[in-house]
């Protein structure tokens, strides 16, 4: 017999963690929050990699701290190993990743849920949500249990009808063994949202102890660590080392030979997997002339023995897997903890939401992450924050929030997939933003925020710790168009030792760090005014300076596109009554029913001569008014 509980604000389906910053936004916005998940001592696990951050990934970490988000603050509490990745290319790709330790990670995130006001952490499989005649949500738990919400955020994940495969071996059940939501796809049908079916997997754990490091390449943590969070008051410090080693021709025939026995190639997987992070079956396949892959070896945790094989996921039988491990240096005697495992899961084709993330057939119904059609942590906890603050500002009856594309990686991620869609796993990349040189990691904080300020989740002093910070670079960089260095011998024969012009009249530091030989701690000697700045700010001062004309390009190109954004088109538009329109563009601009025209020429299928269609239908529209 079910029986009534209580009455919430918000409801968040999963603790993963797109679920954890929802849940997390919510409550401290005010609402009266609860959190349901399956099990609560896997709240925000890492089934797949034990790590944080990485290209791209860690721009969306720093805009989430930035907003206001608990990732970073998590991150750098429990960080094994940090580095900035991409040092040897442009600004624009640095990109921090660290290593986790995932328990600690883990009991971490449960605790500062169970310690945060106006928000319930309750173990309980969500197993059926229908919407009321008023518009809120009736969610009943496998137990019997029934709420009511004004608002309900799905953070589903994997669970989602999830099947395990390894060779010809599936069943139901959840990541890391645990158990699948089985029922709540069915209601979710009837609310008329079309699920797929997508895949992902994971590699083997290994014990420590069989492996042989002396056979791989050490990667080591940075001297200079730069934390995730800008709230961070203790430096997380490196503890550990990580390793790399390599596939080999071995390794591929012991795949190929045994090839038939993958379920992503008998036929017994339908999901669709992930296009940038394929298994190691998928990639010996799809690059036959490719005569190795890198693997990393990464450890768990301080208080564990196992390690992650990063790159190596794999759906192919347990036996197969402990051969072709054995062909790779270090691995020869290799004990398998854990076998790798593919995982197929229900997930919303995201052309079924708003850019608030709010779906479009119901008010108050909102997604976030894998349910999405995204992978990644970073991504799903991105759109968990967002999905949390617009549930909250719903169920309060404040206006919802939308980030443009222009504003950051968050932004770019969430109109990729409610605008362009996604046929496989999303998972974001540097490449996917026009504007990667303003949208730098560097400066979130900048960016972001004022936004976090204002939507109430940066307090006071974090505010001004901010505009601080702000500050001293602004400062820094007018300070060195002032500090002119003369033409003297000692300035000149350092200029020439560095492969640069000499100078022949004075020049300010300004210009002089432009100059591709130089940066700003090389010419420190010369700059006898200079205060000693924290490493990041000189880091992002630097930036500032070098690439001063082509970030001026791209916030040039942001004015223009923001103008666009600023074109609504109506909501009851009839695109198939709009003369000039290619069908296609009918069809799809039907479809994804875009919010405006800056929207509207980012979806697959229009072409800038459909636009200027569109631009000529609403200077039509408007003169007749």
């Amino acid at each position: 017999m079910k029986f009534f509980v209580d009455n919430l604000d918000v409801a968040v389906i999963g603790a993963g963690h797109a679920g954890i910053e929802a849940a997390l936004a919510s409550a401290r916005l005010g609402c009266k929050t609860a959190v349901f998940t399956i099990n609560l001592d896997w709240v925000g696990n890492m089934p797949c990699n034990p790590s944080i951050g990485g290209t791209a990934k860690g721009h969306l970490v720093r805009e989430i701290d930035a907003l206001g988000g608990e990732m970073g603050l998590a991150a750098d509490r429990n960080t094994l190993q940090i580095r900035m990745l991409n040092r040897g290319k442009g600004a624009a790709v640095h990109s921090l990743r660290a290593q986790i330790d995932r328990r600690d990670y883990s009991g971490d995130m449960k605790h500062i849920l169970e310690t945060t006001p106006n928000l319930t952490v309750k173990q309980g499989e969500i197993v059926s949500l229908k919407k009321q005649k008023d518009g809120t949500y009736n969610l009943s738990t496998a137990l019997g249990a029934t709420y009511n919400a004004k608002c309900v955020v799905i953070a589903t994940g994997t669970f989602l009808k999830g099947k395990i495969f390894v060779g010809d071996v599936n069943y139901e059940g959840g990541p890391d063994g645990t158990f699948a939501a089985t029922k709540l796809s069915k209601d979710l049908i009837n609310l008329g949202f079309p699920l797929r079916r997508f895949k992902t997997g994971t590699p083997a754990r290994v014990l420590k102890s069989s492996m042989d490091f002396s056979k791989m390449e050490v990667q080591k943590g940075d001297e200079n660590i730069i934390p995730f969070s800008y709230r961070t008051k203790k430096k997380p410090k490196n503890s550990v080392v990580c390793y790399m080693t390599y596939t080999n021709e071995q390794t591929k025939k012991v795949i190929l030979d045994n090839i038939h026995l993958s379920p992503l190639y008998s036929g017994m997987i339908e999901g669709v997997g992930p296009r940038y992070c394929p298994s190691i079956e998928d990639k010996i396949v799809r690059f036959a002339d490719k005569e190795r892959h890198q693997l990393f070896v990464e450890p768990c945790g301080k208080n564990t023995e196992e390690m992650y094989l990063q790159g190596m996921s794999s759906s192919l039988p347990e036996s197969v897997q402990t051969q072709f491990y054995k062909t790779i240096p270090g691995l020869e005697k290799v004990q398998i903890m854990r076998t790798a495992y593919a995982i197929e899961y229900d997930c919303v084709d995201p052309l079924y939401l708003n850019a608030t993330l709010e779906t479009k057939p119901h008010k108050g119904l909102f997604g976030a992450g894998q349910f999405n059609g995204s992978s990644g942590y970073e991504e799903a906890a991105a759109q968990g924050l967002v999905a949390g603050i617009n549930a909250a500002k719903r169920a309060q009856g404040k206006p919802l929030v939308t980030l443009p594309r222009s504003s950051g990686y968050i932004g770019t991620l969430i109109d990729d997939l409610v605008t362009k869609g996604c046929t496989d796993p999303y998972r974001m990349m540097t490449s996917r933003s026009e504007y990667r040189l303003v949208l730098r990691q560097d400066n979130a904080d900048e960016r972001l925020t004022p936004l976090g300020y204002k939507i109430g989740l940066i307090n006071e002093k974090e505010y001004r710790s901010f505009k601080i910070r702000k500050s001293k670079k602004e400062r820094e960089i007018a300070r060195l168009k002032t500090v002119f260095l003369p033409p003297n011998k000692k300035v000149n024969d350092f200029l020439q030792s560095k492969g640069t012009a000499p100078l022949s009249t004075g020049c300010s530091l300004y210009e002089l760090i432009k100059r591709p030989q130089l940066d700003y701690q090389s010419l420190a000697p010369f700059d006898k005014g200079r205060k000693k700045l924290p490493f990041e700010i000189a880091e992002s001062v630097e930036t500032e300076i070098k690439y001063e004309g082509y970030i001026k390009r791209q916030e040039a190109q942001i004015a223009e596109s923001l103008r666009l954004e600023g074109k609504e088109l109506p909501q009851d538009i009839d695109y198939n009554a709009i003369t000039g329109l290619r069908l296609e563009a009918r069809e799809k601009l039907t479809r994804v029913a875009p919010k405006n025209i800056g929207q509207a020429s980012r979806i697959s299928g229009v072409t800038p001569a459909d636009i200027e269609v569109l631009l000529i239908y609403l200077q039509i529209k408007k003169d007749k008014i």
